[in-house]
C-alpha cells in the first residue's frame, strides 16, 4: 500500500497522545523547527500547503497539538501528492479514475487498517452452500441483463457511515438482506448493523475488530435483526440490547457464489439482487477514489480486507463495471459508490468471497 506511515493513535484523532506515535520526524528538521520557530519566514508554498491544511482540517473540525499537527500534516502532504499524480494521468488519459482528498486525509496505515474489517476465522463452520454456476446461467440466460442497478429499482437503502470502526462486515450484510427483503415484501427497510456488532460475537464476529461475512448471516438465520429505527448505530461496540419482539427480519439460509467466476458472479446479481462481497481495499487508490472505473493493477484476489455491497454492473465506453456500495459515507467515491473495472480477472477480488442471504 502506498500509505507509508504508520504510528499507533488512538481513534478520537482530535485528542491523540503524541508520546503514543512511533512515527517521528527527522531530528534535523525537529531541530530546526525549535531553532526557527513558529515566527520564521514561510515560502509562498509553504504558506499555501499550510492554507490548504487549514482548510482541510477546519472542514473535518479537527484539532491537534503542535507536535501532532506536524506529523498529521506530513501524511496529509504525502497523500495530496499521490492524488495530484494520478488525477495527471486521469487529465491525460491515462488513469480511467480520479481521486480526490477526503476525510481520511490523515489517515496512517494502522488507522486506514481500522476501515476494512472483513475477517475470517477458520475455527468457526459456515453453513451455506455454494450455488451451482450452471443454474445461476441458466436463470440470467432467460432475461439477460446488459445493465443492471438495484438503486433504480429501489432496493438500496442510503448510503451510511461505519465512521472509524472496523463494521463494513455488517454493512455488507444488512444491505443484502435489505435487498432481499425489499423484493420479498415490496418495503425498504433500514437494518440494524449496530445490531451484529454488538450481538453476533458469539459466532464469530469481533465488532469494530472486523468479521467475517457468513458468520453474521449465521447470527442473522438463528436470531434475526432489528432496523435501524430500534437498534441505532453507534460506531461502537457495546453491551447486546437486541430485543426480539421488536425483530423486522429473518432468513432462512445463505449461498456463495463459484469462488473467483464473474460470470456466475454477475448472473447472480443480475436474477437475484444485492450481493455481500469482500474485496482488497488496501490501496490508497481506493481510499482516495473519487470518480470514473477503478482499476489498481497492485490489487490482490486473495488480500480480501474490505467488505462493500455490490448492486449492480454496467458498461461505459466499451468497458464494464461493476457498481458497489461503500460505507464510508456520501463524501466518498460517486456519492459512496464505486465503479470497478469488470473485465474477467476477478479484479481486487470481487468474486473471490460472494454470497447472499436466502429469506
Amino acid at each position: 500500500m502506498t500509505l507509508h506511515y504508520s504510528y499507533t493513535c488512538t481513534q478520537t484523532r482530535a485528542h491523540t497522545e503524541p508520546g503514543q506515535h512511533a512515527y517521528f520526524l527527522p531530528r534535523v528538521a525537529l531541530l530546526l523547527m525549535l531553532l526557527w520557530g513558529p515566527q520564521s519566514a514561510l515560502s509562498d508554498s509553504d504558506e499555501a500547503v499550510l492554507t490548504e491544511w487549514q482548510i482541510w482540517k477546519n472542514q473535518y473540525d479537527i484539532k491537534y497539538d503542535e507536535l501532532d499537527d506536524v506529523q498529521r500534516k506530513f501524511i496529509w502532504e504525502e497523500n495530496t501528492r499521490i492524488i495530484d499524480n494520478n488525477n495527471q494521468g486521469f487529465s491525460m488519459g491515462t488513469r480511467p479514475f480520479s481521486m480526490a482528498m477526503n476525510k481520511y486525509g490523515d489517515l496512517t496505515n494502522q488507522e486506514y487498517h481500522v476501515l476494512q474489517g472483513a475477517r475470517i476465522d477458520a475455527n468457526f463452520a459456515k453453513r451455506g452452500k455454494t450455488v451451482s454456476a450452471r443454474k445461476l446461467r441458466n436463470n440470467a440466460k432467460k432475461s439477460d441483463y446488459w445493465f443492471v442497478d438495484y438503486r433504480k429499482m429501489g432496493y438500496v437503502t442510503e448510503v451510511k457511515d461505519q465512521g472509524y470502526c472496523g463494521s463494513c462486515w455488517a454493512f455488507s450484510t444488512t444491505g443484502a438482506i435489505e435487498g432481499q427483503m425489499c423484493k420479498k415484501t415490496g418495503q425498504l427497510i433500514s437494518l440494524s448493523e449496530q445490531n451484529l456488532v454488538d450481538c453476533s460475537k458469539p459466532y464469530g464476529t469481533y465488532g469494530c475488530s472486523g468479521a467475517w461475512m457468513a458468520n453474521a448471516y449465521d447470527y442473522v438465520i438463528n436470531q434475526g435483526l432489528q432496523s435501524t429505527s430500534t437498534y441505532p448505530y453507534t460506531s461502537d461496540t457495546q453491551p447486546c440490547y437486541y430485543d426480539s419482539r421488536l425483530t423486522v427480519a429473518h432468513i432462512s439460509d445463505y449461498r456463495f457464489i463459484p469462488k473467483g467466476d464473474e460470470q456466475a458472479l454477475a448472473d447472480a446479481v443480475a436474477t437475484i439482487g444485492p450481493i455481500t462481497v469482500a474485496i482488497d481495499a488496501n490501496h490508497a487508490s481506493f481510499l482516495f477514489y473519487s470518480s470514473g472505473i477503478y482499476e489498481e493493477p497492485s490489487c490482490s484476489p486473495n488480500n480480501l480486507s474490505h467488505a462493500v455491497l455490490l448492486v449492480g454492473y454496467g458498461s461505459e465506453g466499451g468497458q464494464d463495471y461493476w457498481i458497489i456500495k461503500n460505507s464510508w459515507g456520501t463524501s466518498w467515491g460517486e456519492g459512496g459508490y464505486m465503479r470497478i473495472i469488470r473485465d474477467g480477472s476477478n479484479s481486487c477480488g470481487i468474486a473471490s468471497y460472494a454470497l447472499y442471504p436466502i429469506v
